[in-house]
């Protein structure tokens, strides 16, 4: 088994982060390694990854485990988890940042296969990342799973119902399954970012300011802080990032 020997409050845990090429998600990849954790990096081109593990040896000396997969083709999570249960035997932390915004338009001029594409990163591909490590989650003294969600849930808004519509599902999937784990030692944690400087905030609202904005980096401290949190409840109350 490969662990990080950096010292740090993560060190020698194990950490999955999807969507870890950019945006929030590399933001948290960087911040878990920088604890201590072996990061474990799922995005969609090998080199995006590569530049991911450059910035990573960079900044701790130590190598991430770099998965190519294209969360669109869900399917390719489920002989993941075995894959790693051989390697690592356990993960200590999954963060799922991947998504997409599905673009905006009204819900009734939403292609099918926009609406499809929506509905398998933000919600089935959840659902096949609890299927898949669940196990590897439980094999942990203390398995936390956190998933990145949207207020556009509890605030629907005209032309956003395939994000508000996959994120509100992943929501109630997730809440069932916290409440499932009720007697296990894992959590799952519900993390809503707010307003990010990232690519997805910028094709939603591109006439904003990006400066305005705090960066991706930002979230990093709050990462490895719910990945640390002993006392959580089994149904996951979300936590909202503020920048101040």
């Amino acid at each position: 088994m490969t662990t990080s020997s950096v010292s740090g409050p993560l060190q020698d845990k194990i950490a999955l982060v999807t969507g870890a090429t950019r945006g929030i998600g590399q933001a948290a990849a960087i911040a878990l390694a920088e604890a201590g954790a072996h990061v474990i990096a799922l995005g969609r081109t090998q080199g995006a990854l590569e530049a991911l593990d450059d910035t990573i040896f960079a900044k701790t000396g130590h190598h991430a485990t770099l998965v190519p997969i294209d969360l669109r083709k869900p399917e390719d999570l489920d002989p993941l988890g075995a894959h790693l249960h051989e390697r690592f035997g356990r993960l200590d932390i999954v963060v799922h940042a991947a998504a997409v915004l599905g673009g905006l338009s009204p819900a009734g001029h939403v292609e099918p296969k926009s609406w499809d594409q929506t509905m398998q990163v933000n919600l089935t591909a959840t659902w096949r990342l609890i299927r898949s490590f669940e196990p590897l989650l439980r094999a942990s003294e203390r398995g936390r799973a956190i998933f990145l969600t949207t207020g556009r849930v509890p605030r629907p808004k005209a032309f956003w119902a395939p994000y508000a519509a996959s994120k509100a599902g992943m929501e109630a999937l997730v809440k069932c399954w916290g409440d499932e784990l009720e007697q296990t030692s894992v959590r799952a944690i519900l993390l809503d970012p707010g307003a990010v400087r990232t690519r997805m905030r910028a094709e939603a609202f591109p006439g904003e300011d990006p400066l305005d904005l705090p960066e991706p980096s930002a979230l990093g401290p709050l990462f490895v802080d719910l990945a640390q949190r002993a006392d959580l409840p089994a149904i996951p109350e979300t936590v909202l990032f503020s920048a101040t």
